[in-house]
């Protein structure tokens, strides 16, 4: 795996928290949509644990170009600490090659928006991003994960919960046009890329 780290043209990195309770929660969407990518462009059936960035890596192709695809295992609030020792690895210092896929509760689900740079919006992947990173000038693809009948009061068990059964048709959709948008900002960048993906998914689309 080692070697193959030299030539990396971009860094998709997918955001969520380790082990088996926490797998299709919406908070892992993130690891969700890089596990259908995995699957979806690559005949590699698994990530690779690298030990000095925390993470399950791969490296595989992606519209003709060498993508390193990123899962962290240092829970949500230190995804910062994977990200950056990884890209120092690399040797990457333009954070327009990194692209951060995560859950967002200001985006109702069957929202997906991409973007580059802002803030945390109070999620503590991006806190700890940012921090790590030393600039918020990555960019993300933000998957929406709220509902108009969620309360405040419940919003960490709101995130850590799985995604309903009425809901997988939306997610499955989500997931989808998510892993066209990926492959879209690596190969024609991030405003071909924005015009693709951010609009609201539903059935009829």
């Amino acid at each position: 795996m080692e070697s193959s780290l030299s030539d990396i043209d971009f860094v998709i990195v997918g955001l969520g928290n380790p082990g088996p309770e926490y797998v299709a929660t919406r908070h892992n969407f993130g690891f969700i949509v890089l596990d259908y990518l995995l699957h979806k462009i690559s005949s590699l059936s698994s990530f690779e644990f690298v030990g000095y960035a925390q993470s399950e890596i791969v490296v595989t192709k992606l519209a003709d170009r060498s993508v390193l695809l990123v899962k962290p295992r240092t829970f949500m609030n230190n995804s910062g600490f994977a990200v950056r020792a990884l890209m120092e690895r690399l040797q990457i210092a333009d954070l327009h090659r990194l692209l951060i896929v995560h859950d967002d509760l200001d985006l109702d689900l069957g929202r997906i928006k991409l973007k580059q740079g802002g803030g945390s919006g109070g999620h503590n992947g991006l806190k700890s991003l940012i921090e790590e990173l030393g600039s918020p000038d990555f960019l993300r693809l933000r998957l929406g994960v709220g509902s108009q009948s969620r309360t405040t009061e419940d919003t960490v068990d709101f995130v850590l919960a799985p995604f309903s059964s009425n809901e997988q048709h939306l997610v499955d959709e989500v997931i989808s046009r998510s892993a066209a948008g990926i492959a879209e900002v690596v190969s024609s960048g991030i405003t071909a890329a924005m015009n693709l993906i951010n609009r609201r998914v539903s059935v009829e689309d």
